[in-house]
Formats: structure tokens, C-alpha cells, sequence
């Protein structure tokens, strides 16, 4: 298929500086969790997206010296020679590809966590950083011999860069890291040519931005990430960016514009929860008042025809993607081959930042195979035929893992998939998960996998039949896999007690689970209704707030010390404890319930202090359970048969243990790419030893 004429201008080339973007994708840095520690998983998410159309790929946030050492966060770094080995393998392969390479030289100053190098951190003035803890971040105030030092550092680095092979050079003062610090009044008091006027506070940054053009400016494109707005946090005015743009333009090949700050960075990397696509442009476009050089901005672009009328406006000359890429690397190509429908939407959820951005290794959930590339071998669009495709396969439960499984099988050329669901309908949880609250895209999970399933004509979707072990061993598959998921408990078994909760069972109408408000329309009696959260993500806020909008008076308690913590990881955090309590949610931390009944609540604070709230209703969003008697059943059946060659039998996702979406997806994406190995019910072993791996040993045998 060819792409539509109405898309010809996301793929003219785009000149920055002494370097061409072969069209108008861009993917700006954002973190993996890879860094240099592990450089050929680097290199290998990076050039997946190039092969896959981007023009630019970029690296995360790379520290320029020790002194802006981020451990134990996992960033790039080019303190010397070894970083520079380390990162050009992802120079080579970008350009295998045909993209450019971009490093976003970075110093965090005042936010700098430093727990390797001990060094101590600077700013401009002795003002605690906002990334961690105040008693951890009160910077030296920069001296003369401290701003020579910095200029120093980075035109090394700079040079560094280039020797690595890197296009495009950052001199990244964004999300006031250090150069946005000096920037801004809110950390900037100095009263020398540094500080006061916005001349002297632009004053380091033009200095190095000078710099740095003079070091490989001739060879490399000199880019700046800078916040067009602080949103309400820290940094500067629209009208002062627009102003220090004109100030450093003579000095910039390339614009990369955001919004918001380190500690608003939940405006930047907004979760669908809370922001539509392209909801930056309403401040990133003013910077087209300031410069006619090319300006890229981000907003989770996923829609072609949004791209086509963002470009044509002139607000951006290139499309920026961190989440919309990792979602699909394939995105532009797709695009140029008319493939709209095969194009893998990002949902907006956040998980690769709650995986990559806190010391862990990056995933997805849309695409399972993101972060996986190198030490797996697992290509996003590439499937080998499985050795015993051959064989007929029964799943049972359409659920995220199933359904991921059944694609992954019916690429892998399996002869015959068989998914059985009980319900009416594919999708198990994601049937009614985004129903809740803000949470809409997130159907993507199940529209996306439905696109791909009635293109795999080995694949057939059996509806509204529940099969018992007989019927499972009787139905002469060759293999069996178990996908049956998990519910909440019914009777509040929780992390604080590590039992049920007295009084609670879910077959009383004053007592609900999710399940049942969801997808049964079940509602509590009365008006007064806790929520009790032993979960810790999403699921209980969302249903206090649906039940809030719904004219109830909401009591949200937690056992933890925060509402919502790993939703603070996802960026959701802030905002949703906002939303909350703007809706009249009232919130009980550090509170652990220990009964239930005649119209109240009765439990202990976080010293032991009693407490008893009122409630005619009660939900629990207490823990999940695995629903694995189907598989237990089928599991002792195949035993007692003791018979040789009995089928494989597995379960995958939830089954297993109830876990967050995108590890029940990659588990289901896991058992299809092994399917085939001598133990796939066991997960193979992944960890490639990349530090004695050297830069030309060999192409990746995708599986």
C-alpha cells in the first residue's frame, strides 16, 4: 500500500544545521533506564525506531560530568572515552538506518541525585533542588572558577559527543535542570552578571550555547530543550522564553519546546488520564513568534491527519515523540505505507516512565517487545515461524494476556488458535477499565489487538462459552494455555492484615468490589460509602471518583502512606490527588481498617489511634486474586492421566499472579515468542552480558 498524498508533508526532509532530517519524525530523548550501563540494549531500542522511519532518534538525559551524576537513576552520560565507546553503538546503528543520532547533554544541578560520585551539587544560589530530598540538595552556590569548570565540562562532552558519532548536540537546560535553574528567578538570586536582569540570567547559557557551536557546531546540529512555560511551577514566563529564544537563536539549529518543570513534569509528560493529544500546543506554539528555525515539540501525537495540521500551521516543523514511539517504532512507517489501521496507539498510561525513569528497565504496555530488543531478541513487527507451527493451540480467556498471546501465535504461523471466552465480549478487565474515569484510551489495548486478530486468518474468537478441565481436554488442542486473569477478593484480603477484612463479603449489597460496580451496575446503599485502597494504583481513586460524580459522599482510605503511590511514578499523582479533593474526596492515609459492619468502618491510624468512620457502603480494592482453578483442574487431570506425551499445559498474565497491565501483555507476549523452546513455561534467560559484548560482533537473530 502507498500513503495518502494529504501525509506527503510529514515526509519532506527537514535541514538543521550542517545535518538533514529525511522527514518530520523526531523522536526527542526521553529515558529508557539503559544509559550507558547498557549500551546495546541502548543501541538497539533506538535503531528499531530508526528502521522503523524516525529521522532523529535521541538519547535520555546525558550527564556531562560527575558532578551531575544521577545515580541511582539510569541516564547517558560522556564523562570519557569508555562513554564514548559505549554510545557509539547507537550512533552505528542509527545510522545503519539511515537517522540521525541526538545526545541531550545534560547537568542537574541543584537536582542532581549524585549517589555514586558523592560530589557535591551547584546551582546558581544555595537553594534545595526539587527532584530529592531538601536535606540531599542544597547545592554550592556557583563560583567564577565553577561556571569556567561547567563551560569546560561541556564543550568536552560536546566533542565527545561528536567523536561518538552523534548529528545533533544538546546544551539541554529544560525541566529547570541546571542551565534552567540560572534561567529562572525562582532559583537564581545572584546579585553579579549572572542573576537579576533576564539578560544576565540567559547570561551561561548563550556562554556555553557560544561554546559548544565553536567546538562541532560544523559538523553537529546545536539543539535546546527549554520549558516555553512553568505551568504554575518553577522556571520563567511565556514571555521571557520567547525572549531568551531570541537572545540564543543565532546560536540554535534546532528548538525542542515543552512545558512545565522537574516537579511539574506531570504537565509534560501528561497521562491521558488528564490530557488530550497535542494538549502542548496551546503554549509551545508562541515560539514561532521567536525563531524561524525548526521548532519540535511533543503532545503524544498518535494521529496522522493531527501531525498533518500541526505542520501545516507552522507551529512545529517536526513531530516529537517519546511515549508514541516507544508505543510504536514503526509509527512513520506505517504511516508511508498506508498501514493506519496496523499502528500501535500509545494509551496514554504512563508505564514506560514508571519503569524507566526510577531505576528500572523500560516497557510498555501496548508494545511488549519496547526495551526488550537487544537482550531478547524481540523485533516489534518481526516474528520467526515457530518450530511446532504445526500444532493447534486452545486459550482460554480473552483477557490483555490472552489476546496478546493469540497475536503473537497467529504471527508465528501457529496452524490453528482457538481463544474461548466465558464473557460476551473480548477484553476481561479492559472491558471496564476504561469506563472509569478518564481512562478512555486506554481501550486502545483491546481495539488495537481486535485489528490485528481478524487479519490472522489462523485465529478464530469463540464468545460466551465457559469450559470446565473436561471440556478443555476433550477440545483435542495440542496446546493448552490458561489466560483466565484475576479479580478482587470478595472478602478484603489485604497487605496490612495479610487476611480478610471482619465483616466484609461481597455478597451482601452493602459490601462491592470493582467488578461488581463496573459490570454489574451494582451501586452501595445509601449515600455515605468508603473506598478501602490496599492496591496502591489506580483502581480505587478511579472508583471514588466515579462514585463522587455520581452524588456520593466518598471516604478514600488507604493503608499506605500516600494515596495512589505508584500512580505518583506514572506522573498521574499530583493531579489525581488534586482531582480528588476538588470533587470532595475526603483521603485517610496510613490507615488500616480491621472491621466492618452496622453502618461503619472501625480500624487504627498510623500510631495505633483508633478510628471509625461512618459507611453504608464499602468497596474493596483490597488485593486481587489469581482465578486458577480452571488450570489447577486441568493440571491434576493431566497428571493423573499419566500418560506419555501428554499436551502442554500453561497459564500466563493474571493467571499466574495478578500484576500491572503490561507485565500480564508481555507475559502473554513471552509465552508466544517461546512457545516453542524447550521450557517455555519457565522465562528464558534474558541477561546478555553487554559489557563484554564489542561493537561488531554481529546482527540480532530477531525471534
Amino acid at each position: 500500500m502507498a500513503r495518502d498524498s494529504k501525509y506527503d508533508v510529514l515526509f519532506e526532509p527537514v535541514q538543521i544545521g550542517p545535518k538533514t532530517l529525511k522527514n518530520r519524525f523526531y523522536q526527542v530523548p526521553h529515558c529508557t533506564g539503559f544509559g550507558v550501563a547498557k549500551p546495546w540494549s541502548q543501541a538497539r531500542h533506538r535503531s528499531v525506531k530508526a528502521e522503523g522511519g524516525w529521522a532523529a532518534v535521541c538519547t535520555e538525559f546525558c550527564s556531562i560530568s560527575e558532578q551531575s551524576d544521577e545515580a541511582p537513576l539510569f541516564s547517558a552520560r560522556l564523562w570519557d572515552e569508555s562513554d564514548v565507546a559505549a554510545l557509539s553503538l547507537m550512533c552505528n546503528e542509527a545510522h545503519d538506518h539511515g537517522a540521525l543520532a541526538g545526545v541531550e547533554l545534560h547537568h542537574g544541578g541543584a537536582h542532581s541525585v549524585r549517589r555514586d560520585s558523592r560530589a557535591p551539587s551547584v546551582g546558581p544560589s544555595q537553594l534545595a533542588g526539587d527532584f530529592t530530598i531538601p536535606a540531599l540538595s542544597v547545592p554550592k552556590a556557583m563560583d567564577r572558577d565553577d561556571i569556567q569548570r561547567l563551560r569546560e565540562d561541556w564543550v568536552k562532552a560536546a566533542e565527545r559527543a561528536e567523536r561518538a558519532g552523534f548529528d545533533i548536540v544538546y546544551v539541554y537546560g529544560g525541566h529547570t535542570y541546571l542551565l534552567g535553574q540560572f534561567l529562572s528567578p525562582y532559583y537564581n538570586k545572584r546579585v553579579d552578571e549572572y542573576g537579576g536582569s533576564l539578560e544576565n540570567r540567559a547570561r551561561l547559557w548563550l556562554e556555553i550555547l557560544d561554546s559548544v557551536r565553536a567546538a562541532v557546531g560544523e559538523h553537529c546540529a546545536i539543539a535546546v530543550r527549554v520549558a516555553v512555560d512553568s505551568l504554575g511551577g518553577p522556571g520563567i514566563s511565556v514571555d521571557e522564553a520567547l525572549s531568551f529564544v531570541r537572545m540564543a537563536d543565532e546560536f540554535v539549529d534546532l528548538w525542542d519546546v515543552h512545558v512545565g518543570s522537574v516537579i511539574e513534569w506531570s504537565k509534560d509528560s501528561g497521562a491521558s488520564r488528564f490530557f488530550q493529544e497535542g494538549y502542548q500546543l496551546e503554549w509551545t506554539h508562541r515560539i514561532r513568534e521567536a525563531t524561524a528555525k525548526p521548532i519540535v515539540g511533543v503532545g503524544r501525537y498518535v494521529s496522522p491527519d493531527k501531525m498533518v495540521e500541526i505542520v501545516r500551521s507552522g507551529a512545529l516543523d517536526l513531530i516529537g515523540a517519546a511515549r508514541p514511539s516507544i508505543a510504536d517504532p514503526f509509527l512513520p512507517r506505517k504511516i508511508e505505507e498506508g498501514r493506519l489501521d496496523d499502528i500501535r496507539e500509545c494509551i496514554g498510561c504512563n508505564a514506560c516512565t514508571g519503569r524507566s525513569a526510577w531505576g528500572g528497565h523500560l516497557g510498555c504496555t501496548q508494545n511488549a517487545t519496547a526495551g526488550e530488543e537487544f537482550r531478547r531478541g524481540w523485533h516489534p513487527e518481526r516474528y520467526s515461524k515457530a518450530r511446532n507451527a504445526g500444532e493447534d493451540v486452545l486459550i482460554v480467556g480473552a483477557g490483555p494476556a490472552g489476546l496478546e498471546c493469540a497475536v503473537v501465535l497467529g504471527k508465528r504461523g501457529m496452524s490453528r488458535i482457538h481463544v474461548v471466552e466465558a464473557g460476551p465480549e473480548i477484553g476481561g478487565c479492559m472491558r471496564w477499565i476504561p469506563r472509569l474515569p478518564g481512562l478512555g484510551e486506554w481501550a486502545r489495548v483491546v481495539n488495537y489487538r481486535q485489528i490485528q486478530l481478524t487479519k490472522l486468518k489462523n485465529v478464530e474468537i469463540i464468545l460466551g462459552a465457559t469450559l470446565s478441565a473436561e471440556q478443555v481436554l476433550e477440545y483435542g488442542a495440542d496446546i493448552v494455555v490458561i489466560a483466565t486473569g484475576s479479580q478482587w477478593s470478595r472478602d478484603g484480603l489485604n497487605c496490612a492484615t495479610r487476611g480478610p477484612l471482619e465483616g466484609a463479603d461481597a455478597s451482601e449489597p452493602t459490601c462491592l468490589t470493582p467488578e461488581q460496580i463496573m459490570t454489574e451496575g451494582k451501586r452501595p446503599p445509601g449515600n455515605r460509602v468508603i473506598v478501602y485502597d490496599c492496591d496502591g494504583y489506580f483502581v480505587g481513586p478511579s472508583i471514588a471518583e466515579l462514585l463522587a460524580l455520581e452524588g456520593y459522599d466518598v471516604d478514600l482510605v488507604t493503608c499506605l502512606e500516600q494515596i495512589a503511590p505508584l500512580c505518583s511514578e506514572t506522573l498521574e499523582g499530583p493531579l489525581l490527588r488534586d482531582r480528588l479533593h476538588e470533587i470532595g474526596v475526603r483521603f485517610h492515609r496510613s490507615t488500616r481498617l480491621l472491621g466492618y459492619g452496622a453502618g461503619a468502618a472501625v480500624g487504627e491510624g498510623e500510631f495505633g489511634v483508633p478510628v471509625e468512620l461512618e459507611a453504608e457502603g464499602l468497596v474493596l480494592v483490597t488485593q486481587r486474586v489469581s482465578v486458577d482453578r480452571l488450570f489447577d483442574e486441568v493440571s491434576a487431570a493431566l497428571s493423573q492421566a499419566n500418560e506419555p506425551g501428554v499436551r502442554p499445559l500453561y497459564r500466563i498474565g493474571d493467571c499466574v499472579t495478578p500484576r500491572l497491565l503490561a507485565d500480564a501483555i508481555f507475559d502473554g507476549h513471552r509465552l508466544g515468542r517461546e512457545i516453542d523452546a524447550e521450557t517455555p513455561a519457565r522465562q528464558k534467560s534474558y541477561l546478555r552480558e553487554e559489557a563484554r559484548l564489542e561493537a561488531g560482533s554481529g546482527p540480532i537473530n530477531w525471534v
